[in-house]
């Protein structure tokens, strides 16, 4: 099952500059294994994503074809072949 990552700038240098990731993995697929596999291709991103027990980071938020996943089911959300994954930092100053 194939599923597309979409990355912002900000997170980009952490996945060899790469914008959108495409993660293909047998199904049926989690939005947890989706992150399992991005932490064993590139651990600098995959701790940027998630803590040392693999929680989602809290300024971190994660869209799965639109909707956010906290509301969906969060890691466990279950993704379907072509699903896109967004990741947006939260954005904090003055």
């Amino acid at each position: 099952m194939k599923v597309t990552v979409l990355l912002p700038g900000t997170l980009r240098a952490s996945a060899e500059g790469a914008s959108r990731l495409d993660v293909e993995l047998p199904g049926p697929v989690t939005l947890g294994a989706v992150l399992d596999e991005l932490d064993i291709r590139y651990p600098a991103l995959g701790k940027r994503l998630r803590d040392e027990r693999a929680v989602l980071r809290r300024y971190v938020n994660f869209y799965v074809d639109g909707e956010d996943c906290r509301r969906l089911g969060g890691p466990a959300t279950a993704l379907h072949e072509g699903t896109e994954v967004q990741i947006i930092p939260s954005v904090a100053g003055g």
